[in-house]
């Protein structure tokens, strides 16, 4: 049995070949070919202007789109991305505005326009998530500093780029490029920017080297610097990356705007390039935590100077004042107790801790331990592991540090 082949196009014709007849009502041919009335006198109107050539479905899209993004916009658009691949549709929209722009495109339409050149990828889209946000209440209450992964260069050295950002503002106050990770190297790096922006009341860091240890405490020879100079150190909880959540999404924004672009053939080089992408990104980039404001408009300098020579150590006046010798070790009411390494040749100052048995360990103007009297012999001389936050250790146990500020961006 064969098939009834029938379109959309003959049925249209047999309708109006019926209409014209005037055996049936447009009613009723209507309701048997299933359309509306409107329609039927529709194609009949159709085909007494074109012929059956009025019978073939016309474009939905208008003749005229007075909304239409122009030509000259679409290409600035994909112009300024090209410039800048990190940033979304909406800094895009701000930046162009600040251009004086006028009758910009909604964002949506540049994420359209991004799509339509290809210039948005399905991984970045999956990659954005929203985070919660928290910030210090002023610039230079914290500052997080990590080191972003290194790369290599053309010279077959590696690059490693130090990062110090204010936690307020956003405000990037250090992009290096470090041929190491040596405390040497970031010391000098950091004395440079102590400089010119002043010192930052704390510092939040993660606890590898330099400014972490190995043998399960915080403290080294560059963190005892830092607290030295008056600035209180806090460390993030080990494998939570997120606790420096800022640094690490300004690390994210160097890769996806300016590593990711170029080879470097040295350190000179990376230098280079370092330094305008940190101008505009303090300077112009929009920040959406900062209500599309660029960090630089939140920034001011730290009223605290950098002192050229540490400071004196100075205790209160019933604090028990020890020199820590070689290996760590102080001598305290007929026993020995161990601190870091990292404090050898430095006198520290016990004091109660308001617990009985426990007494403070301090450090210029920090806390770096806590006595327990009352653990065994045997507890105390063991070496432990590293702590986690709020953790006892043995000897001289850890103090509880400020809350570090969760992740943001």
């Amino acid at each position: 049995m064969p098939w009834k082949v029938r379109t959309i196009m003959s049925e249209r014709v047999e309708m109006v070949e019926m209409l014209k007849g005037g055996s049936l009502s447009v009613s009723e041919c209507s309701r048997r070919y299933g359309v509306s009335r409107k329609t039927a006198y529709k194609w009949l109107k159709r085909v007494g202007e074109s012929g059956d050539s009025g019978l073939v479905d016309r474009p939905r899209r208008p003749r005229q789109s007075p909304g239409k993004t122009s030509e000259e916009m679409e290409h600035r658009i994909v112009q300024l991305r090209k410039q800048h691949p990190g940033r979304g549709s909406q800094k895009l929209r701000l930046q162009l505005k600040r251009e004086g722009i006028s009758d910009l495109p909604s964002a949506s339409t540049i994420t359209t326009i991004l799509h339509r050149h290809q210039l948005i990828t399905a991984e970045a889209s999956e990659a954005r998530q929203a985070w919660q946000r928290f910030e210090m209440a002023a610039p230079n209450e914290l500052w997080q500093m990590d080191f972003k992964g290194h790369f290599a260069m053309g010279d077959g050295g590696r690059c490693h780029p130090l990062t110090v950002l204010d936690d307020h503002s956003r405000y990037c106050i250090a992009l290096v490029a470090c041929a190491n990770e040596q405390r040497e190297t970031v010391q000098s790096s950091l004395v440079s920017v102590f400089r010119k922006y002043g010192i930052p009341r704390r510092m939040l860091m993660d606890n590898g080297p330099p400014w972490g240890n190995e043998e399960g405490h915080p403290w080294t020879k560059f963190t005892a610097w830092l607290v030295r100079l008056g600035i209180r150190v806090s460390h993030g909880r080990a494998y939570h990356p997120q606790t420096q959540g800022k640094d690490e999404r300004f690390h994210r924004s160097l890769k996806e705007e300016l590593l990711k672009w170029h080879e470097f053939a040295n350190l000179l080089a990376c230098a280079t390039h370092f330094s305008p992408w940190r101008q505009d990104y303090n300077q112009v980039r929009p920040h959406i935590a900062l209500n599309w404001e660029a960090p630089a408009s939140r920034y001011r300098a730290s009223v605290r100077s950098y002192p050229e020579e540490l400071p004196k150590l100075e205790y209160l006046a019933g604090d028990e004042v020890r020199k820590v010798q070689s290996g760590g070790w102080i001598h305290l009411r007929g026993r020995e107790w161990r601190l870091p390494k990292a404090f050898e040749g430095e006198p520290v100052g016990v004091r109660p801790s308001g617990t009985e048995g426990e007494s403070e360990v301090w450090y210029a103007g920090q806390c770096i331990g806590v006595l327990r009297e009352h653990e065994p012999e045997a507890d105390r001389m063991e070496k432990g592991t590293r702590q986690e936050w709020g953790k006892a250790a043995p000897v001289a146990a850890l103090p509880t540090p400020p809350s570090p500020t969760p992740g943001c961006t």
